[in-house]
């Protein structure tokens, strides 16, 4: 067992740490530093009572003016939960997990509030959306934080936004809700790997934003975290098109990641979900 924050921290990020050394490895700072995805479930239910407080624990977290834009979408419905991992492929833990839900934007109710009241609404514009997406994030993270304190092992999936439009036909989300994220929650069947980070310095600014040394930060993070957990051949992305390399590296896998088109189509749906965007 670690004994302190510091070696989770050398853990988390390959780095030695000379901070958190005094302070014990326990508590909600230690769990986070500490957490794994977790995409093998234990058959096992999560028990409903459970499940309210996490959600009660979730929707208690900051939101923008208090507006509260976030709901979840919880599917129950094993068809359904079929047919969107039909959808995504290779994630069978959609269907397998005891829990699955999306996180949602939502400035609907907003909307529905200003016509209820009789108030003009002209506020049909970009940060609209992003206030909506960023409470459901902030809501996401404080479930993941809230589940995991309680046992439970948990998988986000961004995925789910490949297929919004159909999605939101299958949930019947209706104008200005859009899903955010997905969530996968049960019981962890096994211990999953710690993912390695980027260093502070190359994510954390003082003043001004300063990326002066991020070529060589980044070649040092790659080989950090490629020596703890080698890339094997067959594992590299679009090796068809890109081939083998050594070493392969946390970026040559996003460069590879980003180097097709990625919904190209969202910003359409969410157009189409009514938001002017302007």
């Amino acid at each position: 067992m670690t004994a302190s924050l510091a070696g989770l921290i050398e853990a988390r990020f390959g780095l030695k740490s000379e901070v958190g050394k005094t302070l014990p490895a326990e508590g909600t700072v230690a769990a986070m530093l500490s957490r794994r995805v977790c995409r093998a479930y234990a058959y096992k239910p999560v028990p409903e009572d459970l499940m309210e407080v996490v959600f009660a624990a979730a929707l208690s977290a900051p939101s923008k003016s208090d507006l509260q834009q976030a709901s979840i979408v919880r599917v129950v419905d094993l068809a359904k939960r079929q047919t969107i991992q039909g959808w995504l492929g290779s994630m069978p833990w959609i269907a397998s997990a005891p829990q699955f839900m999306i996180f949602c934007g939502d400035n609907r109710r907003t909307r529905r509030i200003a016509e209820l009241r009789g108030k003009p609404f002209p506020n049909d514009t970009l940060d609209m959306f992003m206030n909506a997406a960023v409470d459901a994030g902030i809501v996401l993270q404080a479930f993941l934080t809230a589940a995991e304190s309680a046992g439970l092992g948990c998988c986000p999936i961004s995925l789910v936004r490949d297929r919004a439009r159909e999605l939101a036909q299958l949930l019947e989300l209706p104008q200005w809700v859009f899903p955010v994220a997905g969530l996968c929650v049960g019981y962890p069947a096994k211990t999953g790997a710690i993912s390695m980070r980027l260093p502070l310095a190359m994510t954390v600014h003082t003043d001004r934003y300063d990326d002066s040394g991020f070529d060589g930060q980044l070649d040092a993070y790659d080989r950090r975290r490629e020596a703890a957990r080698p890339t094997a051949p067959e594992k590299q992305r679009d090796a068809a098109r890109f081939g083998t390399v050594e070493p392969y590296g946390w970026s040559e896998d996003k460069a590879r990641q980003y180097a097709v088109p990625h919904r190209a189509d969202f910003g359409a749906f969410v157009r189409a979900q009514g938001f002017g965007l302007a």
